[in-house]
């Protein structure tokens, strides 16, 4: 029986305007109804993850940075996986040989040393995922997150480590020539320290080994004394791997990669058809029998 369902957002949860559908909050409070509890998995910081959440009056759990942050309802933060120093230093220098560029998260905010950069790789990732790229409309979102403090940008992402109480959560590295990406993570994946995973073809997502999806949700499920047999993942990219391999029940959407798909007992549909609301009812359909 499903006691605990975790759902990633980008290319899940969310359709392409980064909204719940209805069909989704309708079934997310359905399976609440029944004492379910039901999770957000995602490798967005919770500045951002709670902002398509916060329109609806959801209140949830997040996982955020791919495990590195964990909150409960009201928000609170209770736990936190850090990257120290030394692991900071062999992925920056790995992406520097390679000339990627990259974003360094914080407990503070997403750090940027050029927008005009960020601007050309979302173009990319639209480009790459078929839809047309709105480049007016995109630049419009970065500027807005940057008027709002969200991204934050610095002329070197040195002035972070000399800021008082703020720690470095996660690494996100992008590179339209995929060799480039292939070898990068190739490389920092020899460290036994850190998570290497990513959410689209084009990026690596960068974390320390006990920040995953799957180990925090993990820890959700002991919290709640849930047995991990009696726990639902719903995922679409390789960042959710983690917790689908430790799920009961294994949810890939229509969207997702071939990997994921692979290791799913179950295929829903699109995030664009609601996918993780149709996921959440099939599975639930002999609830109340």
């Amino acid at each position: 029986m499903i006691r605990l369902i975790a759902t990633d957002m980008d290319g899940t949860l969310l359709n392409a305007a980064h909204e719940v559908s209805n069909e989704n909050y309708e079934a997310i409070k359905y399976a609440q109804s029944k004492g379910i509890t039901v999770v957000i998995a995602t490798g967005r910081a919770f500045y951002e993850a709670n902002g398509p959440i916060e329109k609806t009056d959801l209140s949830l759990p997040y996982i955020c940075l791919n495990g590195a942050e964990v909150r409960d309802e009201e928000f609170n933060i209770v736990h936190t996986s850090k990257l120290t120093r030394p692991l900071i230093n062999k992925i920056t220098g790995v992406l520097k040989k390679e000339d990627i560029y990259y974003q360094v998260y914080t407990n503070f905010g997403i750090y940027t040393e050029d927008p005009e950069k960020d601007l050309e790789i979302y173009v990319d990732i639209a480009e790459k995922a078929g839809q047309k790229a709105d480049v007016k409309k995109i630049r419009a979102n970065i500027q807005s997150r940057i008027d709002n403090g969200t991204l934050k940008t610095v002329d070197s992402y040195d002035e972070i480590e000399n800021r008082p109480g703020e720690i470095i959560l996660k690494i996100l590295a992008f590179s339209s020539d995929l060799s480039k990406i292939d070898r990068a993570k190739s490389e920092i994946s020899e460290s036994q320290s850190l998570a290497v995973s990513s959410s689209s073809r084009g990026n690596i997502e960068i974390t320390h080994s006990d920040a995953q999806k799957g180990i925090a949700l993990e820890e959700i499920a002991d919290q709640l004394n849930i047995p991990m047999s009696d726990v639902m993942a719903i995922g679409d990219n390789l960042n959710d791997v983690s917790m689908l391999e430790k799920a009961g029940y294994a949810v890939a959407m229509e969207n997702g990669a071939p990997e994921v798909k692979e290791m799913a007992d179950y295929i829903t549909d699109s995030n664009e058809h609601s996918g993780v609301g149709n996921a959440i009812i099939h599975a639930l359909k002999d609830y109340d029998r």
